[in-house]
């Protein structure tokens, strides 16, 4: 039989490997832990696999629902671009600027959220300002992870030392305290990348720019140079009716039939807009000449509008190829249909976390239940919102976090740590966790840092005879520390290739970063949480 506590550490070195190599999808990276402390006998069956029936992973995936209206109804898509008309503010203005809405935004909807949105209303802002995407994307992605410290919701890392520091004797964290901490970091990081982002950032051109997300406007402009037509986008997108470009598939059931701009098509009821050629000859929607109409042949391009519903769903018939999916543009349509229903639930929402009435989890189903009932999400597009990948990554590292409790491989970290800085100053070793937290952070996910270290910090706080809140709340402020490399979070990788960057651009910032991060966890959250 192995011993439990050298199994553990076994397991939890191959996962750390798997991470850090990426040969092997980080999913099954990590579905390979619960299933090895099974087989090492660290852990019985049911509490192996009792991560996938955690309310913690349940309330993670609400949240991706709840993010996914935000996106869908125009939400982000509005904030995008009152953001671009201030590119005028200048590189200090303009930044500042963005670094504060992405540290909200990220208190909100989530870290991947908040870039995802924002990264190419970015790159257009710094191209209208003249400033190198690579001085601008770097402090997009940092911004929001010290905005994930604003709210409980912020980041998957809030929520599971909440709930740790519950479990070891403490009290959940409310919903903005957090933002006692955050809100001040989030201040110095913008004041941080505002002042030393010109030095520490290099001026690189990337190769190629990101894919820019499909705005609406962009595309009538191209329509109006591709089918010589006067399209108004005013006119063609609202928030419920849009327009999308099709081309005739090769074998379609259309091809032979006589159409002309005003018809409507066979299924869906849709307004036939303009048409060409896939030659390139263009008709005009405006022009009552019979040349207007046009027997359809495959590879002629068509625009049709109507319904958001509708087009979605003629978009997937095997008669059309889709040029540009409905559902970008409908994200690209700000304040679109729905965004009043969004809202109003995502108020209720931050007023039943912040109150405590009921427990976070049955907030969040009440959230995603509220946006499908009021027809702001559709039940297939809540399920395609959550990210699969976290919630499985969370819920099968959650049983790695319970075995080094369970085998005593916490406590001997415990023991080995204070047997070198004594058992006298807390401080001292809040500071040996933290650091931990943060050199682990850069390599494997801040989810699994955290999952790995919180039963470490409780082992401290328990043999010190402190308070579990400090320690719990230093770990996820070092745990948001992750700026030192671009595999650290998924957001640094975003922005990683948009802003040309190289794998050692990021330490130059992120050093001071990370330095601001630790002093943070380890002097300040003790004053206001103390041992």
């Amino acid at each position: 039989m192995i011993d439990p506590t050298v199994a553990t550490f076994v397991v939890l070195a191959l996962a750390v490997v798997g991470f850090m190599t990426n040969r092997l999808p980080l999913v099954v990276v990590a579905l390979f832990v619960p299933v090895a402390l099974w087989a090492t006998g660290v852990l019985p069956l049911d509490e192996a696999l009792a991560g996938f029936s955690d309310p913690i992973v349940l309330f993670i995936a609400t949240l991706f629902v709840l993010s996914e209206a935000l996106d869908s109804t125009g939400v982000t898509a509005w904030i995008g671009q009152w953001l671009e008309r201030r590119a005028s503010l200048g590189r200090a203005g303009l930044l500042a600027l963005m670094v504060g809405v992405t540290a909200l935004l990220a208190a909100v909807i989530s870290i991947n959220g908040a870039v995802a949105a924002l990264l190419p209303v970015a790159v257009v802002a710094a191209a209208r300002a003249g400033i190198v995407p690579s001085r601008m994307l770097v402090p997009l992605a940092f911004a929001a992870g010290a905005g994930s410290l604003l709210t409980l919701t912020g980041t998957p890392v809030n929520i599971i030392v909440s709930e740790a520091a519950a479990e070891a004797g403490g009290r959940e964290f409310g919903y903005f305290e957090f933002a006692l901490v955050g809100l001040p970091l989030v201040l110095v990081t913008a004041v941080l990348v505002v002042t030393l982002g010109d030095r520490l950032l290099p001026a690189r051109v990337p190769e190629r720019l990101a894919e820019p997300a499909a705005d609406p406007r962009e595309r009538v402009r191209t329509w109006r140079e591709n089918y010589g037509a006067d399209l108004d986008p005013r006119r063609l997108f609202t928030g419920g009716v849009g327009v999308v470009e099709v081309v005739i598939a090769p074998r379609s059931t259309l091809s032979g039939r006589i159409v002309s701009p005003g018809m409507t098509t066979r299924d869906e009821n849709l307004v036939v807009v303009a048409l060409r050629r896939g030659d390139g000859r263009s008709t005009d929607p405006s022009s009552d000449e019979p040349s207007g109409a046009m027997t359809l042949q495959p590879g002629d391009a068509v625009l049709v509008r109507g319904p958001w519903d509708a087009l979605h769903r003629y978009t997937q018939s095997p008669d059309v190829i889709a040029v540009d999916s409905s559902r970008s543009l409908q994200r690209g349509v700000p304040l679109g249909r729905g965004w009043r229903r969004c809202l109003a639930v995502l108020v209720v929402t931050i007023v039943l976390l912040a109150t405590g009435v009921v427990p976070p989890v049955i907030a969040g189903l009440l959230a995603a239940g509220a946006l499908v009932l009021a027809r702001v999400v559709t039940v297939p597009q809540a399920f395609r919102a959550i990210s699969w990948d976290t919630v499985v990554l969370i819920a099968a590292l959650i049983p790695l976090s319970g075995a080094f409790v369970s085998s005593g491989a916490a406590e001997e970290i415990a023991d080995a740590v204070l047997a070198v800085v004594g058992d006298g100053s807390p401080r001292l070793a809040l500071l040996v966790v933290c650091v931990l937290t943060i050199v682990l952070g850069q390599f494997i996910s801040n989810v699994a840092t955290v999952l790995v270290m919180a039963p470490v910090a409780l082992s401290f706080a328990q043999s010190l005879g402190t308070s579990p809140q400090p320690f719990m709340m230093a770990l996820t402020v070092a745990g948001a520390a992750a700026f030192l490399t671009p595999i650290a979070t998924p957001v640094n990788l975003m922005v990683l290739q948009p802003g040309g960057y190289r794998f050692g651009d990021y330490w130059r910032l992120g050093l001071p970063l990370a330095l601001l991060f630790l002093a943070a966890a380890v002097l300040y959250v003790p004053v206001v949480w103390p041992f």
